[in-house]
């Protein structure tokens, strides 16, 4: 145990129950914002600010820690603080915590560490729970499409993960449409059926809208929760002034690179921001009610670095 106060959760956790929305028409209700471990949470980032940036969280009402095998850095470090956090804080809530995790990137040495074979996922997924000192997942996903692997192999083993008991529910993130046709069809003629897609959504990268991942969704009545909802930081005001040195794009190992952040981008953003502020939000309120506005969204995975900054995000769900 760590040598801290002991934790116990706020009794106004769940006051605004408007806070959660019903993931497609499964029996889940999600959190409007949830609380992305891809950065901030690894082994290179202080334990005590992870760990009071996820009580507030939890104190709020945020239930959905969203997590995966190789989020970090170093890959698998996340899910040790998450495991830290369980041993530590949330052992009593686990009941009232919704923790997903995924497989799909490469992990390990070797042929099997890595894509969507049933021995990777597998493998992986007990890993995941020993860092996490869990029994089960609340929902596993396959990370990412396997391009050699054939679709059923990897759907077979998301079926068979849920009937071990090692997952409650499966998902699927970052397939292309033709894809996640035939898994959802695979998965639900096997009685698991599928309960969300995750995939990037926000206002500079629209592609589950103009591909139709997020219309099939809806109408299949599968969950769509979305990541990179900032654009790692482009859609705030970030990015005004030119680039911080200790910024994700300066970093140059992130998804948006600097060449990216062009004047015409940074006068868009400029934009946003008038209009924002026009309405009485920020940049990064409007960014995200915009996503949550589409149809068929359910959540939006917020990552943050502070307890302000959490709280400035948490303001798009009210």
């Amino acid at each position: 145990m760590e040598q801290n106060d002991f934790y116990m959760a706020s009794e106004h956790r769940y006051d605004d129950m408007n806070l959660y929305q019903r993931c497609g028409k499964s029996g889940v209700l999600l959190p409007k914002v949830s609380l992305g471990f891809w950065h901030n949470f690894g082994g290179v980032d202080p334990y005590e600010r992870s760990r009071a940036i996820t009580h507030y969280a939890f104190d709020h009402g945020i239930t959905h820690f969203d997590l995966a095998n190789n989020y970090g850095p170093p890959s698998g470090s996340a899910e040790e603080t998450m495991g830290r956090l369980i041993q530590n804080d949330f052992r009593p809530y686990r009941d009232e915590l919704f923790i997903s995790s995924k497989a799909g990137y490469g992990m390990w040495p070797g042929p099997y560490g890595d894509w969507g074979s049933r021995k990777y996922l597998i493998s992986s997924l007990d890993q995941s729970l020993h860092r996490m000192h869990l029994d089960y997942v609340d929902l596993f996903y396959s990370h990412r499409l396997d391009p050699v692997t054939p679709l059923e192999e990897t759907l077979q083993a998301l079926v068979d993960i849920v009937r071990q008991g090692k997952a409650l529910y499966v998902g699927i993130s970052n397939w292309p449409l033709e894809q996640l046709r035939i898994g959802e069809k695979y998965l639900r003629e096997h009685d698991v059926p599928l309960l969300i897609y995750q995939g990037r959504l926000n206002m500079l990268d629209r592609e589950p809208i103009d591909t139709g991942i997020l219309q099939f969704c809806r109408e299949k009545g599968v969950g769509f929760i979305a990541f990179s909802p900032l654009a790692q930081g482009l859609l705030t005001d970030r990015y005004l002034n030119g680039i911080p040195a200790d910024s994700r794009i300066a970093k140059d190992y992130f998804y948006f690179k600097a060449d990216q952040l062009t004047p015409e981008l940074v006068d868009y953003v400029l934009k946003l921001k008038a209009e924002a502020e026009a309405k009485g939000q920020t940049t990064s309120e409007a960014a995200l009610r915009w996503i949550l506005e589409q149809e068929g969204v359910t959540s939006v995975l917020v990552g943050a670095s502070s307890v302000a900054q959490l709280e400035a995000n948490l303001k798009c769900a009210k």
